[in-house]
């Protein structure tokens, strides 16, 4: 089968596309998908460079033990014993616990769910860690109706998601983001957009119920001083130090926590079968809507992880492996970088 593959950590010239042994058949509760779309996150570009440092403690010191790829999207050709979730045929979604892009993965059924159904297979493909990740960070800063949300890094893949939920669960959200990107960001259901270029979140006098930070580029003293009281900070990811990354700042957030009345929070995120149900209830009734910049198909799989970690992504970029018009969903998605899925 082909399978994007990793050389070694660096920039896109350590992947290449390449003939792989066919997976045997699925062991027990696992199961084996016939891939059609892969769907490229932020978590695949740390992978490939092997920043921050850290994290190769645990993928490989020298090249990762699993190439990137988590997000997957297409039809189950095999399952293991004593899988019940699933069966062959059915059309799905799963988080990945090997490489994703391939034409095939075997994933543990636990982490397998059928697909939304009003969503295409590239669209679906973009959403599990993503996704995942969003409705995590939501669910830990508990949410409410009424509550005024600000999302750093709103027009990112988990800050798309973020602002999506936020908005579907009653939220008042607020994004910030590049000024270029602000009708993606209000498209996604924000009532109010700051350009981090031109303005200061943190200087402007309003306050909010919850932050959910996902960048990394104010300091906790300033995001917690836009807190309400009894307001909640949520810290995903962000840059950080080249060797220990957001390590450092999510552990500075939980010494300064006790000593504030405002809750400072780091979320890890899960993979977890139950919220992929989730997300396939809120994308089937149009409240979680996958925005895709960009579909590549395999063979270009290096440009597309080059083109996420360029920055200019709005959303999500997707790679093609099975099935459709590389070509025509290429054309159609830059055209149209904001539209979302039908």
């Amino acid at each position: 089968m082909r399978a994007l593959v990793q050389n070694g950590y660096g920039g896109p010239e350590m992947l290449a596309v390449t003939d792989v042994p066919e997976p045997g058949p699925p062991g027990p509760g696992r199961v084996a998908i016939a891939v059609h779309a892969a769907g490229v996150h932020a978590g695949d570009v740390w992978i490939m460079r092997g920043e921050p440092l850290v994290l190769r403690a645990a993928f490989g010191w020298k090249r990762p033990k699993k190439p990137v790829g988590r997000d997957v999207a297409g039809v189950v050709s095999a399952v293991g014993d004593g899988v019940t979730n699933v069966a062959v045929g059915d059309r799905v979604f799963a988080e990945s616990d090997q490489a994703g892009f391939a034409e095939t993965a075997v994933i543990d059924a636990r982490f397998v769910r059928r697909a939304p159904a009003n969503l295409d297979d590239v669209h679906a493909a973009v959403i599990p860690v993503s996704g995942t990740t969003a409705l995590q960070a939501l669910r830990l800063a508990g949410v409410s109706p009424g509550d005024r949300v600000l999302v750093i890094g709103a027009s990112g893949g988990v800050g798309t998601y973020v602002v999506q939920l936020a908005a579907a669960m009653g939220a008042t959200v607020t994004g910030v983001a590049s000024g270029a990107k602000a009708d993606h960001v209000r498209a996604a259901g924000a009532t109010r957009v700051i350009d981090h270029r031109t303005e200061d979140v943190t200087a402007d006098g309003a306050t909010y119920d919850v932050v959910i930070d996902l960048v990394a580029a104010q300091s906790l003293g300033a995001l917690t001083r836009i807190l309400a009281p009894r307001g909640t900070l949520v810290l995903s990811a962000g840059t950080g130090s080249r060797t220990f990354g957001p390590l450092p700042r999510m552990a500075a957030a939980m010494l300064r926590s006790p000593f504030t009345r405002r809750r400072l929070v780091s979320l890890a995120a899960r993979r977890n079968g139950d919220d992929l149900d989730a997300l396939r209830a809120y994308a089937e009734a149009g409240e979680l809507r996958p925005v895709v910049d960009e579909v590549f198909p395999l063979d270009r799989a290096p440009e597309a992880l080059a083109q996420l970690a360029s920055g200019r992504v709005r959303g999500k970029v997707a790679i093609r492996l099975r099935g459709g018009d590389d070509e025509t969903d290429v054309a159609e998605a830059t055209a149209q970088p904001s539209s979302t899925a039908p």
